[in-house]
């Protein structure tokens, strides 16, 4: 099931994408009755399996109904598909041809660093670049939105604890995330987390180590590979991070870039306002941003 946000009336309406159009689920849930449904995207991923159960039966009762509550898409402002996440967990170098881009040595165990909810930005928001930084970069990745608990979950058992998936573009600015040995300066500026526009549930992807990426910088195509070739898949991911601290319902896990960044490109022609990034995940749906002025 393709999950989304969208804005209305100053605030973020939960939407399931079906053939027909999106289907507003709070208004169709007044309009045709049945079980209670989550009205927003954090309750939908607060409910994991029974909240989607529950938009499924939504689903199934607007199948051969009408009404205003089905919205033409092309006319809806998204919002991003996780608009409050809880701890935001990044993995950096997860991908060997991108390691060996950045001249780093193969890691060994998952290299984690993180994010600030003030990067998040949703499908055709506009990522403000300031004059602190000029070596601005693009990084698809697959988003990874817990459903359930973990602490010292097995690898065995890690996808299981998974709500849905999303594409992500963890956004950089190289010269001050390597400023230091810490990345989190050039990571977590404004915006620097678009992720959408659609959160699909995870029963609706079979493997999440068998989906394509790609990233277009201006219509040219720069990243293109699989999930399969990262170093640490997400189940391993999940299982290592929650050795360490407990992962919780709506945390978001970006699980790193393969190569062809800017950074790694002999000519580095480093993002500028007005580019547009597009970047893709297999069966997730693609993200746009424009970069603009800060």
């Amino acid at each position: 099931m393709f999950l989304l946000t969208f804005q209305e009336g100053g605030s973020l309406r939960l939407g399931v994408r079906t053939d027909r159009g999106v289907i507003d689920v709070a208004a169709a849930s007044e309009a045709l009755g049945g079980e209670p449904v989550p009205a927003t995207m954090d309750e939908a991923i607060a409910g994991d399996g029974a909240a989607v159960k529950a938009l499924e039966g939504l689903v199934a009762r607007a199948a051969n109904a009408e009404g205003a509550w089905l919205r033409d898409e092309q006319s809806l402002t998204l919002g991003p598909s996780v608009p409050h996440p809880g701890k935001i967990l990044c993995v950096g170098l997860n991908y060997r041809k991108h390691a060996e881009e950045s001249g780093a040595a193969i890691p060994t165990t998952p290299v984690l660093f993180s994010k600030f909810a003030n990067a998040v930005a949703a499908h055709g928001e506009e990522v403000p670049l300031s004059d602190v930084a000029k070596e601005y970069d693009y990084e698809v990745e697959l988003g990874v939105v817990m459903g359930k608990e973990a602490k010292n979950v097995s690898e065995a058992d890690a996808l299981g604890t998974v709500f849905g998936y999303t594409t992500a573009n963890d956004v950089s600015a190289r010269d001050l995330q390597m400023r230091t040995s810490q990345w989190l300066l050039g990571k977590t500026m404004d915006k620097f987390m678009p992720i959408g526009p659609y959160l699909v549930t995870a029963d609706a992807v079979s493997n999440p180590q068998a989906l394509q990426l790609r990233t277009w910088h201006n219509g040219t195509l720069r990243q293109d590979s699989n999930t399969a070739d990262m170093i640490f898949p997400v189940a391993e991911i999940i299982a290592y991070a929650s050795k360490h601290f407990t992962l919780e319902p709506g945390d978001v896990i970006i699980t790193g870039t393969p190569a062809g960044v800017i950074m790694g490109l002999p000519e580095k022609n480093w993002m500028v306002p007005g580019d547009l990034v597009e970047v893709e995940v297999e069966g997730l749906g693609k993200l746009s941003n424009r970069m603009a002025a800060g």
